[in-house]
């Protein structure tokens, strides 16, 4: 489980394992007994959220799209283009 970011108590990560075929570019969010996953392609969004609130995520959006490049060079380099 690679951390690619560390932000407010939240860890930013994905799975080595993604399934077959892996999924468009994702990352889960994890802190506080809470998770989150977020699409990073084709726009930024959401796609479950697990004890977040409203302003916690918006937060969780703001971080992932302020470090979008970093996580996807990060995906890309560990499943390709």
């Amino acid at each position: 489980m690679p951390v690619v970011l560390r932000r407010d108590g939240l860890k930013y990560f994905f799975y080595s394992n993604e399934g077959q075929p892996p999924e468009l570019p994702h990352v889960h969010v994890r802190g506080g007994g809470k998770d989150a996953k977020v699409w990073l392609e084709p726009e930024v969004l959401v796609e479950d959220s697990y004890g977040f609130n409203p302003r916690e995520l918006s937060n969780i959006l703001r971080t992932v799209l302020d470090n979008r490049e970093l996580l996807l060079r990060a995906w890309n380099d560990r499943f390709g283009n």
